[in-house]
């Protein structure tokens, strides 16, 4: 995966979340308005503070997050 730079995190901001810029905008809350349909220009009008490569740093990293592999754990019986 390409280095990210804009995707921030820091447990005083939103509890740790990834952030953009550590500001208090969550990946979350940019997928979120994607999911929605809203598109990147209106995100962008919506947080004027926000820039193009924001949501798309935003939206490469939640999409690498969901291709991640979870492997159980497998607890020995006593």
């Amino acid at each position: 995966m390409k280095q990210l730079t804009r995707i921030t995190f820091d447990p005083n901001v939103m509890g740790g979340k990834p952030c953009i810029r550590g500001m208090r905008v969550t990946v979350g809350l940019i997928v979120g308005l994607i999911a929605s349909g809203h598109t990147k220009e209106e995100i962008l009008k919506l947080y004027p503070y926000l820039e193009s490569q924001d949501i798309n740093e935003a939206l490469s990293y939640a999409a690498w997050r969901v291709e991640e592999i979870e492997v159980p754990l497998v607890l020995a019986s006593a």
